[in-house]
C-alpha cells in the first residue's frame, strides 16, 4: 500500500498538484492513524493532507479510484446459456455471413467474455497508450481501443443479425431481451477498456521524471498546452525568472568594463599616494524602461499571460514597466499587478477582457494608447509588442506604430507565428515588421524565456 500511495502522489504532482515532502509525510501519518479499512476515511485523509487548492480536487478525485479501487467492470452475461435449441440454430444461421475477427468479436460479446489482461496490454501497445502521460487522453485512448476491436462494425453486424432472426420467426420480446443484453455486454467491455486506459495513464504519470516532463513542456507550442500543463507552466515561472536573474548577473560579471571613471580611480588610489594601481570603470549596466503591449485574444492568451508573469517576476531587472493588454480595445493593466502576484493580476485582467475569437483590433488599441498613454513611451523605453499581428482586416494604424517606434529606444515584437504565415489572411505582420528593430518568434516557453533574456540586455 505504501508503494501505491507513493505512486499516487507522484501522479498527482505530474497532474499539476503541488505537494511538498512535508505534505507527503502528513499523508502517510494520517493513513497510519486512520487505517485503510474505511474507504471514505482513507480517501478523505489523503485529500486533506495532499490537496490545498480547490482547483486540484478534480485531479485528486479522478486519480484516486485508479490507484485504490478494484476497477471491476460491470459483469457480462452469456446470452447463449438460456437459448432454446431453435434459437441457437437461428443464431448460428445468422452468424454464417460473418467471418474472421468480426465474427470472433460478435461471438465473444454473445458469450459475455471479458478481455484478458494480456489482451488489454496488447491493445494499449497497439494504440500508443504506453506513451500517454496526461489524463485528458483517457477517453481518446479508450475510443481508439474500441476501434481496434471493430466496435462500430460489431454494432452494424448485430443489427443485421437481429433483422435476420426476426425474419426467421424469433419473437419481438426475445429479440429485445437479446438486444439489451448485447448492449450491456458492449458497455461492460467499453468500461473495461476505459478503466484500463485510465490506470495505464496514471501509472505513466507516476513514473514520469518531473524534469523530463518540464523539459518537454518548455518546447511544446502554447497552442498545444492543456489546462493542466498551463497550470504547471505558471508554477515554473518563478524558477525560470530566478534562472534568468542568475544568467544576467553572470553575464554582467563576465562582460568587459565600461568607460574609465577618473574620479573613482583617484579616490580609490589615495592610499597608494595617487599611483593608479586600481583602475575603476563606470558601470555601464542600464536597467531598461519597458512598455509592453500584449494581445490577450484566444490565440495569444497563453503566450501573453506567461510573458507578463515572467516580466513581473523580473522587476528588479527593470527600472519601470508599463503594461497594456488589448483585444478590441486597450487597457492599462499595471495597477492590477500592484499588491498582487502575477497570476492573480492576469486573472483580474481576463475577467474584464474575456478572450474571444475574431474580435482583435490592434489599430484601435494603438489609437487608445495615443489618446491616453502616449507619454509612457520616451527615448529610454524598450517597446515590446506581444501578438501575432492579426487584425481582423481592421486599419493597422501603421502611422501610430511608426511614431511609437520613433519615440522609443528600441522596438521588439514577440510573435508566436512562423514568418511563413505573415501576410496570410488578416495578418498585417509584413507591414509592422520593417518598423521594428527586432522580431523574435516565441511559440514555446523556451523561446519566450530566451526572448526575455535578450530584451533585458540594454544596448
Amino acid at each position: 500500500m505504501e508503494n501505491r500511495i507513493v505512486k499516487f502522489i507522484a501522479a498527482l504532482r505530474s497532474g499539476g498538484v503541488r505537494i511538498s515532502l512535508a505534505e507527503s509525510a502528513d499523508a502517510f501519518l494520517a493513513v497510519n492513524n486512520l487505517g485503510i479499512q474505511d474507504r471514505d476515511a482513507f480517501r478523505l485523509s489523503l485529500r486533506a493532507t495532499l490537496v490545498k487548492e480547490a482547483k486540484d480536487l478534480g485531479t485528486f478525485e479522478e486519480l484516486f479510484p485508479l490507484f485504490f479501487d478494484s476497477g471491476d467492470a460491470p459483469p457480462m452475461m452469456n446470452l447463449t446459456e438460456d437459448m432454446t435449441p431453435e434459437e441457437a440454430q437461428m443464431l448460428a444461421e445468422a452468424l454464417r455471413q460473418f467471418s474472421g475477427r468480426l465474427r470472433e468479436m460478435i461471438e465473444r460479446l454473445l458469450r459475455g467474455e471479458e478481455l484478458s489482461k494480456e489482451e488489454l496490454e496488447a491493445l494499449g501497445q497497439m494504440v500508443g497508450l504506453n506513451q500517454a502521460d496526461n489524463m485528458r487522453y483517457r477517453e481518446w485512448m479508450a475510443r481508439r481501443m474500441q476501434r481496434a476491436l471493430q466496435f462500430d462494425e460489431v454494432r452494424d453486424a448485430m443489427k443485421e443479425i437481429m433483422e435476420l432472426m426476426a425474419q426467421m420467426g424469433m419473437s419481438k420480446q426475445r429479440l429485445e431481451q437479446m438486444r439489451q443484453l448485447i448492449q450491456a455486454n458492449m458497455q461492460g467491455m467499453q468500461e473495461q477498456m476505459r478503466d484500463f486506459a485510465g490506470r495505464k495513464i496514471a501509472e505513466n504519470m507516476a513514473e514520469q521524471d518531473p524534469q523530463e516532463a518540464m523539459d518537454g513542456l518548455m518546447d511544446r507550442p502554447f497552442s498545444a498546452l492543456s489546462d493542466a500543463e498551463m497550470h504547471t507552466m505558471r508554477q515554473q515561472v518563478r524558477k525560470l525568472a530566478a534562472l534568468l536573474r542568475s544568467r544576467i548577473a553572470l553575464r554582467q560579471k563576465r562582460a568587459k568594463s565600461g568607460q574609465l571613471d577618473a574620479k573613482a580611480t583617484i579616490r580609490t588610489n589615495l592610499r597608494h599616494g595617487g599611483v593608479p594601481f586600481e583602475i575603476k570603470h563606470r558601470d555601464r549596466t542600464v536597467k531598461p524602461k519597458i512598455v509592453v503591449i500584449c494581445d490577450i485574444s484566444t490565440s495569444m492568451r497563453y503566450c501573453s499571460e506567461l510573458m507578463l508573469a515572467l516580466l513581473y517576476e523580473l522587476q528588479d531587472q527593470v527600472s519601470k514597466t508599463h503594461a497594456f493588454a488589448f483585444i478590441d480595445h486597450l487597457e492599462y493593466i499595471t495597477p492590477d499587478f500592484q499588491g498582487n502576484d502575477a497570476n492573480t493580476a492576469i486573472s483580474q485582467v481576463l475577467v474584464r477582457m474575456p478572450p474571444g475569437h475574431y474580435s482583435t483590433d490592434l489599430g484601435y488599441a494603438f489609437q487608445n494608447l495615443l489618446d491616453s498613454h502616449f507619454d509612457t513611451i520616451d527615448s529610454r523605453t524598450t517597446l515590446i509588442m506581444v501578438g501575432d499581428g492579426r487584425n481582423n482586416y481592421n486599419d493597422p494604424r501603421l502611422d501610430i506604430f511608426k511614431e511609437m517606434a520613433r519615440r522609443s529606444r528600441r522596438t521588439l515584437w514577440l510573435n508566436p507565428e512562423s514568418p511563413m504565415l505573415w501576410g496570410s489572411g488578416d495578418s498585417d505582420m509584413l507591414d509592422y515588421a520593417p518598423i521594428c528593430d527586432t522580431i523574435l518568434q516565441v511559440s514555446t516557453m523556451a523561446e519566450l524565456t530566451a526572448a526575455v533574456d535578450k530584451m533585458l540586455v540594454e544596448k
